[in-house]
């Protein structure tokens, strides 16, 4: 029987370092060496990096499990995007849900949680739902790149994630804007339509409006408030349970 091999952090950020300069595809193999099966991506359907991600997977190992966390609030052009990698593809996405339905959700906490209390939305429609996404796995790849935001300009290649307790593989931090189109537009990779509508950073309805030209890519994320974050990637303290007091793993 073959030994689970455990990395240390130093380890991690060794082998961060030598994939630095190479291809996200050479990331992504190393992930599918060392942790297939026990590694998911995410995809959220909303943004570029992830159908980048989906389409280069893909070509190196098409059994990779894609999961999505379905917030009860996406935008329909996001779930026929789904629709579109599934056709494409044949991979069939898993869905991830709060633990509250809208309606719940709302006698909990009050009508348009998102904009009385959004971290704690995020915290039950999404961070949540991604921590039993990542039970029982051991790596998980994410489409962070440097260029979307002040708080991710240090994102490595490789790290411990502390917050879900597995590895994190971000194969895309080094890729721009520029280079993520370029890509999907050599590869014909299917995208959300909303992107053509001055959408370039999608989330939940609520919380998403267009950009003008010019501005920030996140700008139109969490309009009016001072919110970067959905919580995903933000090394905070432990997820609020969403029933009580059940842990839900």
């Amino acid at each position: 029987m073959t030994q689970t091999k455990v990395y240390t952090a130093l380890e991690l950020a060794e082998v961060s370092r030598e994939l630095e300069e190479q291809s996200p595809q050479d990331a992504l193999r190393w992930a599918v060496d060392e942790f297939f099966p026990e590694l998911t991506l995410a995809c959220s359907f909303g943004g570029p990096s992830g159908m980048v991600l989906v389409d280069m997977i893909s070509r190196i190992e098409s059994r990779v499990e894609v999961f999505y966390l379905d917030t009860d609030f996406l935008f329909p052009e996001t779930y026929a995007t789904r629709d579109r990698v599934v056709e494409r593809y044949g991979v069939q996405p898993v869905a991830y849900q709060s633990l509250l339905t809208p309606e719940e959700q709302a006698r909990r906490h009050g009508d348009q949680l998102w904009l009385s209390n959004p971290d704690l939305c995020c915290q039950l429609r999404k961070v949540e739902p991604n921590r039993r996404a990542l039970a029982g796995k051991r790596a998980w790849v994410s489409g962070l790149r440097r260029d979307q935001a002040a708080s991710r300009r240090e994102t490595p290649v490789v790290q411990w994630d502390a917050k879900f307790g597995l590895v994190k593989v971000n194969p895309l931090v080094r890729w721009t804007e520029g280079d993520i189109w370029a890509y999907i537009v050599k590869h014909d990779v299917p995208y959300n339509p909303l992107h053509d509508r001055s959408y370039p950073s999608l989330g939940c309805t609520y919380c998403t409006k267009a950009v003008q030209p010019g501005d920030d890519l996140r700008s139109g994320r969490w309009e009016g408030s001072d919110k970067v974050e959905c919580g995903l990637h933000t090394p905070d303290g432990p997820v609020p349970l969403a029933r009580g007091e059940e842990d839900t793993g």
